[in-house]
């Protein structure tokens, strides 16, 4: 069973906008903290966007401050990432994550990735 199962990825125009999921099996949601990552090509994966388990703690990266919003539903075990005036610079594999520390930069669970493209 995979513990985290990203949809939503594909092709967008810049300007336009995307709703990434994140579905959460086999482990307690509501314990964990989440994230989006992201990963371009050639390049390392980043820290998106992050949410703590109650959602009363969120951090993005700077680049996507005010066009990206993370959000959790804890009743139904998924994560959403809104992902709003897209850029080219946005192309890449996003990937979300949990952990049970919010600091930490140690993931326990992995998404296997959904392929966001940004047409210019």
């Amino acid at each position: 069973q995979v513990p985290l199962v990203e949809s939503g990825g594909g092709l967008a125009q810049a300007g336009g906008s995307l709703r990434l999921s994140c579905a959460a099996s086999g482990f307690t949601f509501s314990n964990f903290n989440m994230a989006w990552f992201r990963q371009a090509p050639g390049k390392e994966r980043v820290l998106v966007a992050k949410i703590n388990w109650s959602g009363a703690s969120i951090h993005y990266e700077d680049s996507v401050k005010g066009r990206f919003t993370i959000s959790r539903d804890n009743a139904k075990n998924t994560l959403l990432l809104q992902m709003n005036s897209l850029k080219p610079e946005d192309t890449a594999v996003y990937y979300c994550a949990a952990n049970t520390v919010y600091i930490s930069t140690t993931y326990q669970y992995w998404g296997q990735g959904t392929q966001v493209t940004v047409s210019s």
